[in-house]
């Protein structure tokens, strides 16, 4: 479901199409608690991952609801915004992992809090060559004021020091994220580790940026770590995130 969710946005050229599918998914996310599902191989699965695990309603209905709000194609008005859209979508996902995953503990919930507000700011980051491409900015617009950043200049893929300190800015406070969310590694039963190890893939894309001096354009960005697969693997051995 999340990947249909995740698509929705680019995959259709109006608004009207796109709510459409939206609620399907929530008249689908309600049959599916009425022990009704509709007979698609999504919508089954899902259903029997709710039945298996008694997963919580409250998080799969905010990543919809997220989802459907952020298909106005409007800029963040500030960081916590893009901060309230992560929590409702990428840290919901993680509180469904956690409950997959057996784990009900408020510290482990707390680091998935900040996981996924540093997944969310991470992604947008990311992402934002590919918008520029199709002439769409969705970072912080109190951010780029504050440093005299037009959208315009992320359009032009301008590599201006103000422009390095608008991502910059946002990495940071990426950075600052996963630091809480470590924060509670000795408190966290080790039951959870294994939904925390995007930490790892994270921390890899702000430690680049980094040694490109934030400039979001720089082509390395773009190429993959070939040694992440190895860095998991060793995480994970490690019992760490």
């Amino acid at each position: 479901m999340w990947n249909w969710l995740r698509l929705v946005k680019d995959s259709v050229s109006e608004k009207t199409i796109g709510l459409m599918r939206m609620e399907f998914w929530k008249k689908t996310v309600d049959d599916i608690y009425h022990d009704n599902p509709p007979q698609q191989p999504v919508a089954l699965e899902l259903w029997k991952a709710v039945k298996r695990h008694n997963l919580t309603k409250r998080w799969l209905m905010k990543i919809i609801d997220e989802r459907e709000k952020n298909l106005d194609d409007k800029a963040y008005r500030n960081i916590q915004e893009l901060e309230n859209y992560a929590e409702n979508t990428q840290s919901a996902l993680l509180y469904l992992t956690l409950e997959i995953l057996g784990v009900k503990d408020i510290h482990a919930d707390h680091a998935a809090s900040h996981i996924g507000k540093a997944q969310g700011i991470v992604t947008c980051l990311r992402a934002t060559p590919y918008h520029g491409s199709r002439r769409r900015v969705f970072l912080p617009m109190d951010i780029c004021m504050l440093h005299g950043v037009s959208q315009e200049d992320f359009l032009r893929k301008n590599q201006d020091k103000n422009v390095r300190d608008v991502i910059y800015d946002i990495a940071s406070q990426a950075h600052l994220h996963l630091k809480h969310a470590r924060s509670f590694h000795k408190s966290v039963p080790v039951k959870a580790f294994p939904a925390f190890l995007q930490t790892v893939a994270l921390e890899d894309y702000l430690k680049k940026i980094q040694r490109v001096d934030f400039d979001i354009f720089h082509p390395s960005l773009q190429q993959k770590n070939t040694l992440l697969p190895l860095s998991l693997y060793i995480q994970s051995w490690r019992n760490k995130y």
